[in-house]
């Protein structure tokens, strides 16, 4: 039904629905953090941390564009055939271990892993390749556990850790492709 033909509860129904709420969170978390400090601190602090997070978003910039870039580029150098095949919804559990070993010898941050899974889905990766994939990245990165837990907690530790964090990207993977979250994907692909 054409837009022009909706009722008034019906045009905002509509409205709402394409709203990026997780966008409305952030930017009133953002806002009412500017008011308060304003309100508490004066324009002074204010303007001081608003200099800060400038330059914080200006270093942070480059690394989200590389990492779009690389996942652009993954998308380019692999086909969509040979990315279903291997982590795609007919992967199975290979796919899931495929993408868990991925993300676990990955050594990017955030600005790339989520860029290049976001392509990679996009690309014809499921869902649970992609959670398995992140998911390992985060719990069994290895070389953040080499670099920043192996110094700070010694090497029983961090071998402890790895071992229990080890299956968990395959069962985050696993769940993830169970059917009732398929109402749950389906709606969130209709949204424009």
């Amino acid at each position: 039904m054409p837009q022009d033909q909706l009722s008034p509860p019906q045009r905002l129904a509509s409205y709402l629905k394409r709203v990026d709420w997780g966008f409305v969170l952030v930017a009133s978390l953002s806002f009412g953090s500017i008011f308060t400090v304003l309100w508490r601190e004066g324009f002074g602090i204010a303007s001081v941390i608003f200099a800060e997070d400038f330059w914080l978003f200006l270093s942070i910039l480059p690394k989200v564009a590389l990492g779009c870039l690389i996942g652009a580029l993954v998308r380019v150098l692999l086909s969509r055939e040979t990315i279903e095949r291997f982590v795609g919804e007919g992967s199975g559990l290979m796919g899931l271990a495929l993408g868990g070993l991925v993300g676990m010898l990955f050594p990017a941050g955030p600005f790339t892993i989520f860029p290049l899974a976001a392509v990679m889905m996009a690309s014809g990766a499921d869902r649970g390749a992609a959670i398995s994939f992140i998911s390992a990245w985060l719990l069994v990165g290895i070389n953040r556990a080499i670099i920043w837990e192996m110094p700070f907690f010694g090497p029983d530790f961090v071998i402890f850790r790895f071992l229990i964090s080890l299956p968990m990207p395959l069962l985050l993977g696993f769940l993830a492709r169970l059917p009732i979250f398929d109402a749950l994907a389906a709606k969130r692909s209709d949204a424009p």
